[in-house]
């Protein structure tokens, strides 16, 4: 029985980017297509099997343990991405200025699609979500920079509406104008979360 539910929801990108050099100012440069390996997006600063742990995983690993990279994606929504900066007060913002890899349009509420979802692009290469993606504040020194006095609204503006980040299960490449097709897991939520989410 297969473990995944294929849906009716698609997505077409409208954006790809390949972030090149340090985390200090996120930029990603436009580019027509990416080419998607085991190790992530071919050339990009988060291609990599594994990744040295952030704060992020602080509940589980020191920072610096050598871990398995499940963020070598960062996806973002057209929609949300108009969201946040309406919220801060601009017309429109760059997702260069958000490290983004990706931007898609058509799923409603894609921040919270299921950790698990396969993202399936038309060459077949596919993108498993790991998690939400967290604002946090590396975006606003980029923002700040392209727009003074902006750069602080990100986080607050942001949140909810941050995307996801995804790891590549089968190679190929992604091109703009691509549809990728949404497949959830199979499964209810955990009777236990809400529970869980307090302690």
């Amino acid at each position: 029985m297969p473990i995944l539910k294929t849906t009716a929801y698609t997505a077409r990108i409208t954006f790809l980017g390949r972030m090149i050099g340090t985390y200090d100012l996120l930029h990603s440069e436009p580019c027509a297509s990416l080419k998607a390996t085991f190790a992530g997006i071919e050339g990009e600063t988060h291609e990599g099997i594994a990744v040295p742990s952030c704060t992020r995983m602080t509940p589980l690993y020191r920072k610096g343990t050598d871990i398995a990279n499940t963020r070598q994606v960062s996806i973002l929504s057209a929609e949300e991405l108009a969201q946040i900066a309406a919220k801060m007060g601009l017309e429109s913002l760059s997702p260069s200025l958000l490290g983004a890899t990706m931007v898609v349009e058509g799923i409603p509420d894609f921040s919270h699609i299921p950790p698990g979802s396969r993202l399936q692009g038309t060459s077949g290469a596919t993108l498993v979500v790991n998690l939400n993606n967290r604002p946090c504040t590396i975006p606003s020194r980029a923002i700040e920079a392209q727009h003074p006095g902006f750069g602080k609204a990100f986080a607050a503006a942001a949140k909810n509406r941050r995307g996801v980040v995804a790891w590549v299960e089968r190679e190929g490449s992604f091109a703009l104008g691509d549809t990728l097709s949404l497949h959830i897991p199979d499964q209810r939520v955990w009777a236990h979360l809400d529970e869980a989410r307090k302690a």
